[in-house]
């Protein structure tokens, strides 16, 4: 599957089916379907008999084989995270009862190199995945550069990065980087229009305008979160700072909130969101992420001199840094609307100046 956004990307493989470079590196926001277009051109090269459209035939022996998530040729290097929530995924935990590494750690590509050593499956092309590929530590990232630096005979490598800045210069060196940008949002809105997901508009805007993104929230039950955390901190005073943390504590460690994955780091990034729109409002830009809280925001904007909306927003993006492990999460989440809830007290005076 294509999404239409992605139909010029599509031509453009299908133009250079049988001369791609050895590495491609799909680059762009995350939520608009670089995963799911890698997926195609996988399941496309590795087709015995595409159809007339080019994408894969779905009935073949390899792409049966690759539906089942077991063709030979189909190497996907993914954090251990990730690999639990694919469909396919073993049921086992991590040994050790650990938390499964959102990383992608460097046996991964020594077992890689290893599979790579070895010819492919009736001689074909072999496809590799590497998603998020800034998802490496420096040591494992060189790793992964050797492989791209001495390429292997009938090897695509399909690197994903939303954040291709993190990557290694000389990786990105050895790629042919293409762009996936943002979705044109009436497309956008209307391809999650067509699901019937609940809040198109205000979920797009929420998910900055990525289709894919907002369906997943939607259908996460996000669209009411997303209302709770608005009311929420709408509603904060610096007098109520404590029970509010005490109730996103909660809230975190709730049954639903624990099943659709929002977590700390999550709860963060809507914080920094909905600063970003009171520091937008404040110097005189439009509503980007709440556009259906606009008064809301329009009036905390009023109250907030342009250097208290500034760095409001620099303590927020420091607190997000630190959110994937916090020390105690309950502090955390006091010190942080702390810090908003002061710099909400500006006084008229200086809001003048």
């Amino acid at each position: 599957m294509i999404f239409e956004w992605h139909s010029g990307l599509w031509s453009r493989a299908l133009e250079c089916a049988g001369r791609l470079p050895h590495a491609l590196l799909f680059s762009g926001p995350a939520g608009g379907g670089k995963r799911v277009f890698a997926e195609a051109l996988a399941a496309r090269i590795l087709c015995l008999q595409p159809d007339p459209t080019g994408h894969a035939c779905g009935h073949c022996e390899d792409c049966q084989w690759r539906m089942a998530g077991n063709h030979p040729d189909l190497l996907r290097v993914i954090p251990e995270a990730d690999q639990e929530e694919r469909p396919d995924a073993p049921a086992e935990k991590a040994e050790g009862g650990k938390a499964a590494s959102r990383q992608i750690v460097i046996d991964q590509i020594r077992s890689l190199q290893q599979a790579l050593t070895t010819g492919g499956h009736r001689g074909s092309q072999r496809v590799v995945i590497v998603d998020p590929a800034e998802a490496m530590n420096p040591f494992t990232a060189n790793a992964l550069l050797k492989l791209l630096e001495e390429p292997t005979t009938n090897a695509l490598f399909l690197l994903i990065s939303s954040a291709p800045k993190r990557l290694l210069p000389t990786i990105r060196s050895r790629c042919q980087t293409w762009a996936f940008p943002r979705p044109p949002r009436e497309q956008a809105a209307r391809w999650l229009a067509d699901r019937r997901l609940p809040e198109v508009a205000a979920l797009l805007a929420f998910c900055g305008g990525m289709p894919l993104a907002a369906a997943a929230l939607a259908e996460g039950g996000g669209a009411a979160a997303r209302r709770r955390f608005a009311d929420d901190i709408a509603a904060v005073s610096q007098g109520a700072v404590l029970r509010l943390a005490g109730e996103w504590e909660n809230w975190l460690k709730g049954k639903d909130a624990l099943a659709s994955g929002f977590d700390m780091p999550t709860l963060v990034s809507w914080m920094q969101r909905w600063v970003a729109d009171l520091v937008s409002v404040r110097l005189g830009g439009p509503v980007r992420f709440f556009p259906d809280s606009e008064g809301v925001l329009r009036d905390l904007a009023g109250r907030l001199t342009v250097d208290a909306a500034l760095g409001c927003y620099n303590e927020i993006t420091q607190s997000r840094r630190v959110a994937q492990h916090p020390l105690n999460a309950r502090l955390f989440l006091e010190d942080m609307l702390l810090r908003y809830a002061r710099s909400l007290q500006a006084t008229a005076s200086a809001v003048r100046k």
